[in-house]
């Protein structure tokens, strides 16, 4: 049987900007589609390793979802105020290992500042700083492992960040402002994967202090972290609490989802969401198959235009002898390489793509993602190649069929 691979290079040749033209949009439209499904996957993957420790977070009655952006992403935006008697009760709580409240209200340089306590750092952090030490005093701060401040640097908070919900009535008062108070970095945690990488986390009874509301210890006293006077608590956005057990943690979810609280796991809140993610993204697979079949399609209509060019080469090989079997064979090896090629360097595109994507995601929200390919990425790519030969079988199949006195004509 007659070889056609060699006419099939010198056709590609022939036309070479045709032919990288065709290749490319191939390819460009393979690339988003693989991006768009390996960004999805390191989306869920990061989200939800930025949420580990985050074992059970109690808020006020409201949106789950709402408290979770707040207290596991730092995601700006007003929240209702836990009340300071449900706050009381929590920090009682017997089997609650680690009880931390989440308060806001300033920030420095864009970075978030979150008022918390001593051992939520050094939880969060894995058990050990990464440098320094944690905070013991009111003007002392630990930072996240990607804040370019450093171990012995001063600032002031600026007030005015858009988190009004310390001012206790749900309304935002005032413009940014610096607070006159000198605040030094001794600790750095470190790197969690999650928005706590650039955040700067102080005692929260500065926090309190600052926005002039009782700090949780008697009038005048410097005291940092529990145990709090029960009178002299403050509301706050949300508790992150680390039970000292499973059967413990289920208990204290079913406890504070109550009339003035309510209590989730981070887990549970993320599955919602990527039920979701995931309809979505059934969604855009079909709808990126369906826009890379018309660039095949297309491409296969330009293919066609050009082939007709050819038409009277392949009937002179037609007249000499060749079988048609070598005609339809040449043509359909033609199109499905073009196909496969384009298909293969999408792959490349879209793996380029998803690292460019998933750095500029992670340095705007701090979730670190990291875009890798995957089953379904192989799987899209052997799709197109496989719509790519079932397409080309048509100009074969022209062009195989046409008599060589009408071509020759």
């Amino acid at each position: 049987m007659m070889n056609p691979l060699p006419l099939v290079i010198a056709t590609l040749r022939r036309n070479p900007v045709t032919t990288i033209t065709f290749i490319a949009l191939v390819a460009v439209a393979v690339g988003l589609g693989v991006a768009i499904t390996s960004q999805e996957r390191a989306l869920k993957r990061g989200s939800a390793h930025a949420a580990d420790r985050f074992d059970l977070v109690i808020a006020a009655p409201g949106s789950q979802t709402d408290a979770m952006l707040k207290a596991v992403f730092l995601r700006t935006g007003s929240v209702e105020l836990l009340k300071p008697e449900v706050v009381a009760r929590v920090f009682a709580e017997p089997h609650a290992e680690i009880v931390a409240p989440i308060a806001f209200g300033d920030s420095h340089d864009g970075a978030p500042i979150v008022g918390s306590v001593p051992g939520f750092v050094t939880y969060l952090s894995g058990g050990k700083l990464a440098e320094g030490r944690p905070f013991a005093d009111h003007e002392e701060a630990v930072v996240g492992a990607a804040s370019p401040l450093k171990i012995g640097d001063t600032f002031h908070p600026t007030h005015g960040d858009g988190h009004a919900e310390l001012e206790g009535d749900g309304e935002e008062h005032g413009h940014d402002h610096e607070h006159g108070v000198d605040i030094t970095v001794v600790g750095r945690m470190a790197p969690t994967g999650s928005p706590w990488d650039m955040a700067i986390v102080v005692p929260v009874e500065l926090t309190w202090e600052l926005h002039n509301l009782p700090t949780g210890h008697p009038q005048g006293s410097e005291q940092v972290g529990p145990p709090y006077v029960s009178d002299r608590l403050p509301g706050v956005p949300a508790l992150v609490v680390k039970p000292d057990s499973v059967a413990a943690a289920y208990g204290l979810r079913n406890i504070y989802r109550a009339q003035d609280s309510t209590a989730f796991f981070p887990a549970e809140v993320l599955v919602e969401l990527y039920a979701l993610l995931g309809d979505m993204r059934q969604l855009m697979n079909v709808m990126a198959l369906a826009t890379q079949t018309l660039v095949i399609v297309a491409i296969l209509v330009g293919i066609m235009v050009l082939l007709r060019l050819y038409r009277v080469q392949f009937s002179v090989l037609r007249a000499l002898g060749a079988p048609r079997s070598f005609i339809f064979l040449t043509i359909w090896s033609y199109v499905a390489l073009i196909v496969a090629v384009g298909a293969v360097a999408g792959l490349g595109l879209g793996m380029g793509l998803a690292g460019t994507i998933s750095a500029a995601f992670t340095a705007q929200t701090g979730i670190a993602l990291d875009a890798t390919i995957g089953a379904s990425e192989i799987w899209l790519v052997m799709a197109i190649i496989a719509i790519g030969m079932a397409v080309a079988t048509v100009p074969a199949a022209l062009l195989y069929r046409k008599p060589v006195i009408d071509a020759l004509r």
